[in-house]
């Protein structure tokens, strides 16, 4: 169970868990992260809440500003605002959305978030474990909280009753925003007609081609995700380094939005092409900063190694678009490899040998795909005569499509 412990003086030990709660206690606790491959959720008992422009913190009176609200005024502006309008006893965290906005808008935001955890409490008390006491936003409504910024023309649905949904959540807290939800009505499916589809496709290639002509190449493991950065087709027109270096800061705006798109978090190992200059090195670093300040996601990046190597970290929350999306082939195990026709001959021949003695004098009829069959009846035939004539037997190969390539059936008669 992932329950925060309370802070202690560093000479002090943290008491075990077994003396924070006990065998029966009933607990409050909010699902803080999903779970994540073979990781289980994690949970905690510090619950909070989100709305559009605060996240209600209801164990703690800390006040935090989003990193991505740069300017300094503005920071402080927010920071005495909220310090005015939270609950007693708690917190909020600012978002990057309250940027700009005025203090009725925020206390709207804290007022309805306080007013939600009175009713979590109230329900809590009157329940009886386990029993799920509250639920987040749809996916719908989530993105239109967090993700409907100024800078977004409109909300397409193509469902009349999330579009209904969607409208009368924005009447009620974002009126701005209601009249620029639309009702999808196309022929074509939404994410056709979008080119959604295409980008889905693109999101689950290994390869990405860049627009010059080189590509990146993006391989995920349980552990890390290593990204390799490559010339592919792009030659350039002037020097060698001029061109890596035109490759390496294309890449990186590739690089950062695949990260966003398909979700990749955790260790990431970025291989860029080696560069010799360090300002080169350090040009492409910029460049890779630069361009991870949209990221809402917390990032932490060391410099270029000498040999074009970035080691980061993406904080991740959920699993990554590929592992959601996809699962391991049941054939290759998620090796993206398969045996090849020769291995799988001689893994054949090597079953012969240990049946050989019990198969003597016997007709032995071999199933396999029509690819292995066409390599049984090629060069390893000569083998496999010799295994013939060793146990005095016939080998009948029968070919079959419905075998996968590594499959195969030995049936004696």
């Amino acid at each position: 169970m992932g329950i925060r412990q309370a802070r202690y003086p560093q000479d002090h030990f943290l008491p075990p868990i077994e003396g924070l709660i006990r065998e029966g206690q009933h607990l409050l606790v909010q699902v803080s992260k999903e779970p994540l491959g073979t990781k289980g959720a994690r949970i905690t008992s510090h619950i909070t809440l989100a709305g559009r422009y605060l996240v209600l913190l209801t164990w703690s009176g800390h006040v935090g500003i989003s990193r991505r609200i740069e300017d300094a005024s503005e920071r402080e502006r927010l920071a005495q605002l909220v310090e005015t309008i939270r609950p007693e006893g708690m917190g909020a965290i600012v978002r990057t959305a309250a940027e700009g906005k005025s203090e009725a808008e925020l206390k709207a935001d804290i007022d309805y978030l306080a007013c939600l955890w009175e009713s979590i409490q109230k329900k809590t008390d009157s329940s009886s474990a386990p029993t799920l006491i509250h639920r987040d936003l749809s996916l719908s409504l989530r993105a239109v909280r967090d993700l409907f910024t100024a800078d977004m023309d409109r909300i397409v649905v193509d469902s009349e009753e999330e579009y209904q949904r969607v409208r009368t959540f924005a009447t009620q807290f974002f009126p701005g925003i209601r009249d620029r939800v639309e009702l999808y009505s196309g022929t074509a499916p939404i994410f056709e007609h979008f080119g959604i589809e295409i980008e889905l496709a693109r999101a689950l290639d290994k390869k990405v081609w860049l627009k010059s002509g080189g590509y990146i190449v993006i391989e995920q493991t349980e552990a890390l995700t290593v990204i390799d950065v490559n010339t592919g087709k792009y030659v350039g027109r002037t020097s060698l380094e001029e061109t890596t270096v035109k490759i390496n800061i294309e890449a990186v705006r590739e690089i950062v939005y695949q990260l966003r798109l398909r979700n990749i978090g955790g260790i990431i190992i970025i291989d860029f092409i080696d560069m010799k200059s360090e300002e080169n090195r350090d040009k492409v670093y910029q460049a890779l900063i630069e361009a991870l300040r949209a990221d809402r996601s917390k990032t932490t990046i060391c410099k270029i190694s000498e040999l074009g190597l970035v080691e980061m970290t993406r904080k991740r929350v959920r699993e990554s678009l590929a592992r959601s999306t996809s699962e391991a082939c049941p054939y290759c195990s998620g090796e993206g490899v398969i045996k090849s026709r020769k291995t799988i001959c001689y893994e054949i021949f090597r079953a012969i040998e240990r049946q050989g003695p019990a198969l003597a004098g016997k007709q032995l009829s071999l199933h396999v795909h029509p690819a292995l069959a066409e390599e049984l009846f090629g060069e390893d035939r000569k083998y496999l005569e010799t295994l013939e004539q060793r146990y005095r037997m016939t080998v009948n190969i029968s070919a079959s499509d419905k075998l996968h390539i590594e499959q195969y059936r030995m049936e004696p008669s």
